[in-house]
């Protein structure tokens, strides 16, 4: 019986998760085509639904009824197995990031997060970065060219700005003297990090740009010279698990963003929950994110290249020497 007690409620908190991600995407490409069509000077959708709101539905009913189609000289199984394996990682990472300090509900805590590591960060860094195998499967399982050279890029792009993220946040592991996501929040509650580590913020910010390849860090896609890059064979539901994968993306580097340099939960007024505080400002992100695409041309891949291993990496050390000195 008390296994059951702690059974049933991770198990509601998956549920919930897993709920909440899978529609998130809903309102984010509403949202999205919304901030490019006044940043357009144009209103967005308006057709399906009161400002366009149905949008995203009729959106997603056409990807589920629209021909899922297989190139004859692709590998079938890969093909089949990579838009999942893109998927699972963004899911996997939302385990270690908490929402807010435990709250107690009819006498028994709850943890506001489904599992509190001690080496969160470590764990949300490294599997975020198996969602690359997914864009290496998508690319060659299509024995298309313009899907090979996305996922080449991808890859290269991959391992030139993770190294520098991960050295951006390592004076934020200094500082909070733990890589436990609970910890570094808790760490910031007289002050944000943003404030002793600007340096480590601005590469960690321009890095997760990249990871998730938004404009102007889009190369793997590039409408403009690849076609859609390494999903450009993919249709129909297939397809929308690319997608999904890309804002998820998003809305986890708008977490971390938050939770390592800008207090996460703390710093709410007071007619504000601390949760929905952490959410405001996550939103805030995000909605940077989304200007930034309508905002900034693409770069060239040679200054993609440059911008990771010239400019952000030696900041990423600068950034950690800094720290160093300052702490001892």
């Amino acid at each position: 019986m008390d296994n059951l007690y702690v059974i049933l409620p991770m198990l509601l908190k998956i549920a919930v998760v897993v709920a909440v991600l899978l529609l998130l995407p809903l309102p984010l490409t509403w949202l999205e085509r919304k901030i490019a069509g006044h940043i357009q000077q144009r209103p967005g959708p308006m057709r399906v639904g009161w400002h366009g709101l149905l949008q995203p539905v009729a959106d997603g009913i056409k990807l589920l009824t629209k021909e899922d189609h297989i190139p004859s000289a692709a590998d079938r199984t890969l093909f089949k197995m990579a838009p999942v394996v893109a998927l699972v990682p963004p899911f996997v990472v939302f385990v270690a990031i908490p929402l807010g300090e435990p709250v107690t509900i009819f006498g028994t805590e709850v943890m506001l997060s489904l599992s509190n590591m001690n080496v969160g960060l470590l764990f949300i860094l490294a599997v975020s970065g198996i969602g690359i195998f997914g864009t290496i499967l998508a690319g060659w399982a299509s024995n298309s060219k313009y899907a090979v050279l996305g996922s080449l890029r991808a890859i290269a792009q991959m391992i030139s700005y993770e190294i520098p993220m991960g050295f951006s946040v390592i004076g934020v592991v200094m500082l909070a003297n733990s890589m436990n996501m609970m910890d570094i929040v808790t760490a910031q509650k007289d002050m944000w990090n943003v404030v002793y580590q600007p340096l480590g913020f601005f590469v960690f910010f321009v890095a997760g740009l990249a990871e998730v390849q938004r404009i102007p860090f889009d190369l793997p896609e590039a409408e403009g010279d690849l076609g859609a890059g390494y999903h450009t064979e993919y249709s129909g539901i297939r397809f929308s698990f690319f997608m999904l994968s890309e804002y998820l993306g998003v809305v986890i580097i708008g977490f971390l963003n938050v939770m390592l340099f800008f207090g996460g939960w703390h710093g709410a007024p007071p007619f504000i929950p601390d949760t929905v505080w952490l959410l405001l400002k996550v939103g805030f992100f995000i909605w940077v994110f989304m200007w930034f695409r309508f905002t900034f041309p693409r770069y060239r891949y040679d200054q993609l290249m440059a911008i990771g291993w010239k400019v952000l990496l030696p900041l990423s050390l600068v950034n950690i020497l800094i720290s160093g000195f300052f702490m001892f």
